[in-house]
């Protein structure tokens, strides 16, 4: 792991050392410690943290016995892993931060800045939609903005980010105990009844 760091970080610093504007790294979520790695990347020169690079997975056919390739367009479910880190990383790091994963709407949209991403991309689905839509995505952001009375996205950034949330530990592993809790609840609720 350490040496396909330093090979990264050492690939960072070659091309920012050539390069007349910033850089953006586009980034896969598979490291030991993705915060610490991150903090590295703007030290070799990353200006942006993009966030995440998406791999495509290879499927098998049980019938044929080949491995496949398979494109499955992202769903906005994939956006909660951007958000979780860029709301750990908002204000941590001297660098942009991206989202790259799970932006279908504008509130997709409006979830990342708040988190503190400061641009959204999306592909899936512009695939799916068409380029117009661009437009409907910054007619529903637009009208979130009003209606939560944001007068700026500089308003808004990062107000949902760790840093400036009512419970910091949302955003940590812990909060996985009180997730299950709050779904045992739930059903025990729907059922009159315990889980089991």
């Amino acid at each position: 792991a350490g040496q396909i760091e330093a090979e990264r970080l050492e690939l960072v610093r070659t091309v920012d050392g050539v390069l007349m504007i910033p850089l953006a790294v586009k980034v896969s979520p598979h490291y030991s410690a993705f915060a610490n790695f991150a903090a590295r990347l703007v030290d070799a020169g990353a200006d942006a943290i993009v966030m995440f690079n998406r791999f495509y997975q290879p499927d098998v056919s049980p019938d044929t016995r080949t491995v496949t390739p398979l494109l499955e367009l992202s769903t906005p479910a994939e956006l909660r892993l951007p958000l979780r880190w860029i709301g750990l990383l908002y204000g941590r790091v001297r660098a942009d931060l991206a989202a790259s994963t799970g932006i279908h709407s504008g509130i997709d949209a409006a979830k990342a800045l708040l988190a503190g991403a400061t641009i959204t991309m999306m592909t899936s689905a512009l695939l799916r939609n068409g380029p117009d839509h661009i437009r409907v995505v910054e007619q529903e952001l637009i009208a979130w903005a009003h209606e939560h009375d944001y007068e700026s996205i500089n308003q808004a950034r990062g107000s949902a980010s760790q840093q400036h949330v009512d419970d910091p530990t949302a955003f940590e592993r812990a909060n996985y105990i009180q997730t299950l809790v709050n779904y045992s609840n739930t059903f025990t609720s729907a059922q009159g009844q315990g889980p089991w």
